[in-house]
């Protein structure tokens, strides 16, 4: 586990590729990133399926082929996340999330100051970021990846109060009366459920720390709601409902973004209230 101390110094010390000065926000208001000038990139030609994509990125005159899903080597590059997916590939979640949640809010006369948020698959800070900008003053970012921690840091330092590194359901006693007992009231998981990255139990594990009425957060790949569904999502989502644990308040269809190949991913945003504990799914 490391917490965003540890991470600090880790981040300080990491120097990779593309130059360190410090990337201003645009006018849009994009998140600021570590890193002075854009990328080599280039997309994998052909139509790959989502968790088999790829791209090529220069690092210091040296092509390195890197699959999109392989986190840890794209977290590792300053800027290539963002300018792989928010760029080139147009993705819009965590801002659709962050408005599903702000109308969330407005139409249950919420203030977003009293959120405490435990934000699952937190990557390198792109929903926190979001988080911090409607006004969220507690964050807590987790993911299964130190690279993950270190780039938050790196990338967008300050956003998140603690950083927990490592797998929920295996977390030692102590962590997890902590992490219990710090009154979260929203859980936030974006672009992270679905492809063995976050399966159903650890998705449950963080919704435990959650108070009763507090709030859900997340999106999937339509694919992962019907019945056809093999990674166990649409049976926690679907028996959750039935058995009352949870109450969908908001669910939207959007495209996600585009495929290396241009096509539109779909997916489904939800907002929805924490009753009970969530039932138990085998991943």
């Amino acid at each position: 586990m490391i917490i965003a101390s540890e991470v600090r110094t880790q981040a300080a010390r990491q120097t990779v590729g593309a130059g360190d000065g410090p990337a201003e926000a645009d006018d849009e208001g994009a998140s600021s990133i570590a890193v002075a000038e854009r990328l080599e990139l280039r997309l994998g030609d052909g139509d790959y399926a989502q968790d088999e994509e790829w791209c090529e990125v220069t690092i210091g005159g040296e092509r390195r082929r890197i699959r999109f899903h392989d986190y840890h080597e794209v977290y590792e590059i300053p800027g290539l996340y963002e300018q792989l997916f928010y760029e080139e590939l147009e993705c819009d979640s965590p801002r659709t999330l962050r408005t599903l949640l702000a109308d969330c809010l407005e139409e249950h006369k919420l203030n977003e100051q009293e959120l405490k948020v435990f934000d699952l698959g937190a990557g390198n800070g792109m929903m926190g970021e979001e988080l911090q900008e409607l006004g969220v003053d507690t964050i807590v970012g987790a993911d299964l990846l130190e690279e993950a921690a270190r780039a938050a840091e790196r990338d967008r330092p300050g956003v998140y109060d603690d950083y927990v590194v490592g797998d929920l359901t295996a977390l030692d006693d102590g962590l997890v009366d902590e992490l219990g007992s710090r009154g979260f009231n929203c859980l936030t998981t974006v672009a992270a459920l679905g492809f063995g990255d976050i399966p159903p139990p650890v998705f449950t594990q963080a919704a435990d720390f959650i108070e009763p009425d507090g709030w859900l957060v997340f999106n999937i790949k339509e694919d992962f709601l019907s019945e056809e569904d093999e990674t166990g999502f649409s049976r926690l989502i679907r028996r959750s409902v039935e058995e009352g644990a949870i109450e969908i308040a908001c669910e939207r269809r959007y495209r996600h973004r585009y495929s290396s190949s241009g096509e539109p991913l779909y997916y489904n945003g939800v907002i929805a209230r924490k009753l009970g504990d969530l039932p138990e799914i085998a991943d």
